[in-house]
């Protein structure tokens, strides 16, 4: 595993933890289709899509 397909990984863990603490609601269901989109780019091996994915969940999250 590259040092950036490791970043990629524990970004991903931190913010599925994130996702599992936050309350229902929109913002939980939109964080979660940005999640959804990462998990999908991260098997393709595009981190950079993955991500971005990611930090957009952290911003629907907030």
């Amino acid at each position: 595993m590259t040092p950036e397909e490791k970043k990629t990984a524990e970004k991903m863990t931190a913010v599925k933890a994130a996702w599992d603490k936050a309350p229902a609601g929109p913002k939980k269901d939109n964080a979660l289709k940005h999640y959804q989109a990462a998990e999908k780019a991260n098997t393709a091996k595009d981190n950079a899509v993955a991500n971005k994915e990611l930090d957009a969940a952290s911003r629907a999250l907030s």
